[in-house]
């Protein structure tokens, strides 16, 4: 199992798939090999196949925090997003999970797909708490807060981000955005200079130069 996961983070998931199915040979109801082919199986888009394995990882351990995480986003992703906040909502109320964070977070992304960004917002902000470094749910408040009209918090949620950890297209292309709403036009020459130096074949600096900032 170990190897199957070591080859499922670096994206060889036929390896994966195999190591899990070795382990299900030495224990036919080992939960966690079932939990990873329903990883593996959501990746490549076998979601019947993912489905099933995650309902066989859950039913042999019913309060994993991780299984029911994942078979959360699994749900939220079939668009059916009210059993996926139930299952976020479960994985974040055990104590033993050392990651409360992804479930906040993931339960954020589900209610943006249902358009909620104020229940999105909460949930994000419980996932900060939860990790202060988590650059999802910083980036995600940033552009509710654009959305919202409020650009001095998105600023500010922005530049938190940006101090903790690495720039990316889009944390750059939503500074630039704020940054020109806000007036603040050496920022916004900032966001764009890095955008050019370091991301010139991305979408978003397509979008600069076409000059399409809404």
């Amino acid at each position: 199992m170990d190897l199957g996961q070591a080859y499922f983070e670096i994206g060889r998931n036929d390896v994966a798939l195999d190591e899990a199915k070795l382990a299900l040979a030495e224990s036919s109801n080992y939960a966690p090999a079932f939990h990873l082919m329903g990883l593996v199986y959501m990746m490549i888009n076998e979601n019947a196949s993912a489905g099933e394995n995650f309902v066989r990882a859950l039913n042999a351990a019913p309060g994993d925090p991780d299984f029911n995480n994942s078979y959360g986003w699994y749900l939220c992703q079939q668009g059916r997003e009210a059993e996926a906040m139930e299952r976020f909502a479960r994985a974040a109320r055990n104590p033993y999970f050392r990651y409360p964070t992804r479930p906040y977070t993931n339960a954020g992304l589900c209610q943006l797909r249902l358009n909620n960004d104020a229940a999105a917002e909460e949930q994000f902000l419980r996932a900060i708490q939860a990790d202060p470094a988590n650059a999802e749910a910083l980036y995600q408040l940033a552009a509710i807060a654009y959305r919202q009209g409020h650009y001095q918090v998105a600023h500010d949620q922005l530049v938190r981000l940006h101090q903790q950890l690495r720039s990316t297209p889009a944390s750059l292309w939503l500074g630039l955005r704020t940054a020109r709403r806000l007036g603040e036009r050496n920022a916004e020459a900032s966001y764009a200079e890095q955008l050019r130096g370091r991301f010139a074949d991305s979408a978003e600096h397509v979008l600069m130069l076409q000059g399409k900032y809404e």
